[in-house]
């Protein structure tokens, strides 16, 4: 058995890897190719790169780079995403450790199921998580098909998670470093996808052995900051991306209390989102020594953004839509997670015939909004998830006062 679960020889199992020109991939290829195994690099062009690209097809109907697109040795200084220098950093790293490397354009399979619902949820009020999206809909569904054409024994990539064989199959685990841990944005994987997956950096135990593994292969990538942002919202303006694919889409409206009355007004609902206290601008009209107001709710119908005070933020439970469960759900006690930075904590859940669930929190939360994401664990195992359709307030106003983190939250919005 090798170290990928075949019961062969490396160099008789054939691996695509998803190179997206980020550290973590670069090395993943690296590191199977050390191995011994047959490695195919794909970079997927998911957005309209322009001619900084600077890529031309080849006899073969591969792809190759001539030149370092503009910006690219920059680009591996910053922190924002330049899509023609990932892909050259792609392709030279598969050149370095002697792999075939092709470019494929998903643009159009991107657009419509990432960037387009993207800006239909701002617009309705949500808040996306388009990496979740992406791994769903283009990654772990479209890629994988082709890496299945190529002939691949498997699909592996860069994240940080475990994929752990038991007796009863294969499970999605937490990544051994939890500040790395990318479990979050793969609840949707589906156990056919699993079986099918490797990612073979979960084990490592801090970002310094990935590097470290970079610098020995010689990749020169090795010092590449992590991205920040959304691959297609440079500098996280994603205000910017949503008014540029809905034009005249964002209107003005009220920012009103929950009793309705008018505090001041807003140039677009998108602009906000549940929790946020920081950009309302209304010290002038509710006084210097006010409670502080945060937003509490989003009426797309409307065009009302709701305020109030950090009470009314409270929630008790939460329904789940387009659920995924790789272990059936049962009603024992459980960890999640609703945000992909926070700590799992504790809930039970409720299904119904119709598949709908409901999550019950065991103390109330703060600043949940709906079209985010909800992950459900059991320890580090993931059991599965769905996105955040509504949120159930307190019955009662919550009397705790709002803890470090949870100001955290607000401020930062």
């Amino acid at each position: 058995m090798n170290s990928l679960g075949f019961n062969k020889e490396p160099k008789d199992t054939r691996v695509v890897v998803a190179m997206s020109g980020g550290v973590d991939s670069c090395v993943v290829a690296a590191l199977l190719k050390d191995q011994g195994y047959d490695v195919i690099g794909i970079t997927l062009q998911l957005y309209d790169h322009g001619a900084a690209t600077q890529v031309c097809a080849t006899p073969d109907g591969s792809s190759a780079v001539a030149v370092a697109p503009q910006g690219a040795e920059q680009s591996r200084k910053s922190k924002t995403c330049c899509a023609g220098a990932d892909i050259y950093d792609a392709k030279t790293v598969a050149a370095k450790i002697n792999i075939p490397h092709y470019v494929l354009d998903y643009e159009s399979a991107f657009r419509q199921s990432v960037m387009d619902d993207f800006a239909d949820s701002y617009l309705k009020g949500e808040t996306p998580i388009p990496c979740v999206r992406c791994n769903q809909k283009v990654k772990f569904h479209d890629l994988l098909q082709a890496a299945r054409d190529l002939g691949a024994d498997c699909l592996a990539t860069g994240h940080y998670v475990q994929r752990i064989v038991t007796t009863n199959g294969s499970e999605l685990h937490r990544a051994a470093d939890p500040a790395r841990d990318q479990s979050y944005f793969l609840f949707a994987t589906t156990q056919e996808q699993l079986d099918y997956l490797r990612f073979p950096l979960g084990h490592l135990t801090t970002k310094q052995e990935t590097r470290a593994l970079a610098a020995h292969y010689g990749l020169i990538v090795a010092e590449k900051p992590d991205s920040q942002d959304i691959c297609f919202v440079p500098q996280g303006r994603y205000v910017d991306v949503v008014a540029k694919m809905r034009p005249g889409a964002i209107e003005p409206g009220d920012i009103v209390l929950e009793n309705g009355t008018v505090v001041g007004q807003h140039n677009g609902i998108i602009h906000y989102t549940i929790g946020q206290r920081k950009g309302l601008n209304l010290q002038q009209r509710s006084g210097e020594n006010r409670e502080p107001l945060f937003v509490i709710g989003l009426s797309a119908a409307k065009k009302q953004v709701i305020v109030g005070n950090h009470h009314a933020l409270a929630v008790s439970a939460i329904d789940l839509k387009e659920t995924n469960w790789l272990i059936a759900p049962s009603a024992a006690a459980i960890m999640v997670r609703y945000r992909s930075s926070m700590e799992p904590t504790a809930a039970t859940i409720t299904t119904d015939e119709t598949g709908k669930a409901t999550i019950h929190f065991i103390d109330p939360q703060f600043g949940v909004a709906p079209g985010q994401a909800c992950v459900v664990y059991d320890g580090a195992r993931v059991i599965g998830g769905g996105w955040i359709a509504k949120t159930h307030a307190m019955a009662k106003p919550a009397t705790m006062p709002l803890t470090e983190q949870q100001t955290g939250v607000f401020a930062s919005a």
